[in-house]
């Protein structure tokens, strides 16, 4: 499979796809058009902060499986046009945030102790301290605009030179708070009327977008310094601008702009403007908040983990996703059963089905299981459509075929202490389940299959055979399959009482022949040979 990375990442991470097998390219500095025009075979795509996945490039890549943000944030990825394709996007949200919060820190210590035009004026032989006297934080208030990881590092940061911390954050618990050592706001303009210091770490929404315009600015202390090392235009730049003239601002540190310049070209190629960089008393650097070796490290190896896991069908944490609060480590394997019980149906049935009931029993009633359900249809729809089939569109997909899907838990469960059940109800009015259960580490065990008892221990490749309830017959399959130098692995039978057949589930080392299928249906007692494949 084929990787794509438009962006700098860490040579390691490279070296680390290279070495699982993937065939990787990396292409830096790329417009948006020339990313387009080469997208199609390409079945991951591995960004930062530049590339714009969007519908346009989404639409163009026919290939694409999934898309990699090696950061926090996903203003650059079109989410719901990756979900409606089936591409599954994942981030690297705890990657970074120290990188990020240590910035903004430093950038806040750059304005309030005029150290860049400080710089500045002594290499230009210009030694006139008294011209470039500063404050101290010490005793100062810090206004921090959301307090989610990288905010409050910053506000940990902060409050430990000797800062009055305060915040706002709507979204976040008292409990976070207290954590910090930071005092509540219950507004924004309580914040901003108090602040010395304002820095933003919150995510760029149509809420957040310009929340510090001109009329909050004029709100502001006057000579308060403001920070943004979040997103570009969670601040009115024109508005910043005119105040950082007029004095209202004393002074900004911004890594982030509304429009960003491209980072890859250098000067003379770059055409880019911005009347913030006229203002001496504005600090930019280049959206330096990921931008620490360590930070490139953690990024890149946690970017290229994910990739990789998903490329290979592993369940990863994605943005497109349902949230699971549960423990992933526990789900995991029942994920693989859930998926492969789902795979029975259309193996072995050919009728339409109109409804799907998944319910979970014992421990597993208490976890949040919807990517268990996901499992199932994911594995119910593939041996449907030849159409890329996810975890991120799968639902959607399958209601579309007009199959509804039903979920349900109870604690109870008779001789398993988990149990996962799934139903499928035929359009002929037939109701046909399948139980199965997972032991120790990552035994998969199959329960029941259409009313007969199996216990049977799922291997990537099987004969499910049906045969009337008579002597002899185990033998002869078992023969027949010799005969054809098949090996067989394991098999089970198992008895529906009352009904005199039998079923059969034969473990075999690879897919046979429709001609031994056809011979082995021939046989007499045998009524109905089907292959699985759960590989």
């Amino acid at each position: 499979m084929k990787i794509l990375i438009t962006e700098k990442i860490a040579q390691d991470s490279v070296e680390y796809l290279v070495d699982r097998g993937f065939e990787v390219d990396q292409k830096l500095g790329l417009s948006q058009d020339e990313i387009k025009s080469i997208i199609a075979p390409y079945d991951a795509l591995i960004v930062r902060s530049v590339t714009q996945v969007n519908a346009d490039l989404v639409g163009a890549a026919t290939s694409l499986k999934v898309v990699g943000r090696a950061g926090n944030g996903i203003d650059n990825i079109d989410v719901k046009a990756c979900t409606a394709k089936g591409i599954i996007a994942v981030n690297t949200p705890e990657a970074n945030i120290m990188a990020a919060g240590e910035l903004a820190v430093a950038l806040s210590f750059a304005k309030f102790r005029n150290i860049c035009i400080a710089n500045e004026a002594a290499r230009r032989d210009d030694f006139r301290r008294g011209q470039m006297i500063g404050n101290e934080l010490e005793g100062k208030t810090a206004g921090i605009i959301g307090l989610g990881r990288i905010g409050s590092i910053v506000a940990r940061k902060l409050k430990g030179i000797g800062m009055n911390v305060i915040a706002y954050d709507p979204y976040i618990s008292g409990e976070s708070f207290d954590r910090v050592g930071a005092k509540r706001c219950a507004t924004l303009d309580e914040l901003i009327e108090v602040s010395d210091l304002i820095t933003f770490h919150t995510p760029k929404t149509k809420e957040t977008y310009n929340m510090l315009d001109a009329e909050k600015i004029a709100k502001c202390k006057k000579g308060v310094r403001i920070v943004n090392a979040a997103r570009g235009g969670l601040v009115n730049e024109q508005a910043l601008y005119d105040a950082l003239v007029s004095g209202q601002v004393a002074a900004a540190g911004i890594d982030v702009f509304d429009k960003e310049p491209s980072y890859d070209k250098a000067p003379g190629e770059q055409n880019y403007q911005n009347k913030l960089l006229e203002l001496p008393n504005c600090v930019v650097t280049p959206h330096l908040g990921a931008s620490s070796h360590e930070a490139n490290h953690n990024v890149g190896t946690a970017v290229t983990e994910l990739v990789a896991k998903a490329l290979e069908g592993e369940l990863v944490a994605a943005i497109n996703m349902p949230s699971s609060s549960g423990n992933m480590a526990f789900l995991r394997p029942f994920a693989s059963l859930a998926e492969k019980l789902g795979k029975i149906y259309y193996q072995a049935e050919k009728t339409p089905v109109r409804k799907i009931e998944v319910c979970y029993r014992g421990e597993l009633a208490k976890q949040e299981t919807g990517i268990l359900t996901l499992s199932v249809l994911k594995g119910f729809l593939s041996a449907l459509t030849t159409e890329r089939v996810s975890f991120v569109n799968v639902r959607q997909s399958v209601e579309e075929r007009g199959v509804e899907v039903v979920e349900s838990k109870t604690t109870q469960v008779k001789r398993y202490n988990n149990l996962i059940h799934v139903k499928f109800f035929t359009e002929d009015g037939r109701e046909l389940s399948v139980n199965g259960t997972v032991f120790g580490v990552d035994t998969e065990v199959l329960v029941t299959f259409f009313g007969y008892q199996m216990n049977f221990e799922l291997a990537p490749m099987v004969i499910a055979m049906q045969n009337e309830d008579v002597p002899g017959i185990i033998g002869k399959v078992a023969t027949k399959l010799g005969e054809n130098n098949i090996n067989i692995g394991s098999m089970h039978w198992g008895r529906k009482p009352g009904s005199g057949k039998a079923q059969s589930f034969i473990a075999i080392d690879e897919m046979v022949s429709d001609s031994v299928i056809s011979e082995l249906e021939s046989m007499p007692g045998v009524l109905r040979v089907t292959q699985l494949d759960f590989s």
